[in-house]
């Protein structure tokens, strides 16, 4: 069975969703075809719900096959891509 790709858009700016978004940050979008005919995108925002929000808030992106497994690794419990930590500490594998 193949995994559907997964969406991801830039908020270019946060309108009256000050609390829910924040510019320059990368957000998981959640596939909702009724939503998107209406100009609205389901993204999960800084609650870590998804919700619908203007389009225009946002600019799609296309990760490249490079960086997916980054992206998969430093996404956030709540969707939102923030770039992964390095620890000082030496792994113990």
């Amino acid at each position: 069975m193949s995994r559907a790709k997964r969406r991801f858009a830039l908020c270019v700016r946060n309108g009256s969703y000050r609390a829910s978004l924040q510019p320059r940050k990368i957000y998981r979008v959640v596939d909702d075809p009724v939503a998107e005919t209406r100009a609205l995108l389901r993204v999960v925002d800084e609650s870590g719900e998804d919700y619908l929000f203007p389009a225009d808030l946002f600019v799609p992106i296309d990760v490249p096959a490079k960086a997916q497994s980054a992206f998969s690794r430093s996404a956030s419990a709540s969707g939102v891509i923030r770039p992964a930590r390095r620890s000082s500490r030496p792994s113990m594998r």
